[in-house]
């Protein structure tokens, strides 16, 4: 795809087919085709292969939307209340980690390289500063470190992600990491 804007027309197919995507590919794993994003967004298949050559195209937008919509959710958070705003982030992805499931199999199943450490970056900078805000409000302790919140943060969404894990567990969970951040 060129490096030029889209027009809106073009902007709105690709909003509609990744978005389609996602859930075609948490619905039907592996099994999913293009055609079947294709009809759920509404869109000929052809237009799936202009924006998106191959199924690894695809897989990797997705993970850099997916990225792209954290960030703005935890920089949207952080004008919210400072003693909250880190941990409800930290609920959130955790909770949606299982419906990410398929996507994240086929990325590994396919070994698809998808180029996000820019948006990783972003949204590691961008849960800094929720960290710090919480920390300043009192919420968090001080001597917590950004790499421990990304290490706990990675481990829980994959432990929920792979491990079945009810609802009863995942509040569980939390319950021990966010005591453990109080302290």
């Amino acid at each position: 795809m060129s490096s030029k804007p889209l027009r809106a027309d073009a902007r709105r197919n690709r909003e509609r087919i990744l978005a389609a995507a996602e859930e075609v590919f948490a619905r039907r794993g592996a099994a999913a085709s293009t055609e079947d994003v294709a009809a759920l967004a509404g869109v000929a298949i052809g237009t799936v292969f202009r924006h998106f050559p191959t199924k690894q195209d695809l897989l990797s937008a997705i993970v850099k939307d997916l990225l792209a919509r954290l960030t703005a959710e935890v920089t949207e958070l952080a004008d919210g209340d400072p003693a909250t705003a880190l941990f409800d982030f930290f609920t959130r992805v955790v909770e949606q980690a299982a419906a990410k499931k398929a996507v994240v199999e086929l990325l590994a199943q396919n070994g698809v390289q998808v180029g996000v450490a820019d948006p990783v970056r972003g949204l590691r900078e961008a849960i800094g500063v929720l960290l710090e805000r919480a920390q300043s409000a009192g919420a968090v302790r001080a001597e917590v470190r950004l790499d421990e919140v990304m290490a706990l943060l990675t481990a829980t969404a994959q432990g929920a992600l792979h491990g079945g894990w009810s609802d009863d567990l995942r509040n569980r969970t939390l319950g021990v990491i966010f005591a453990g951040l109080r302290g």
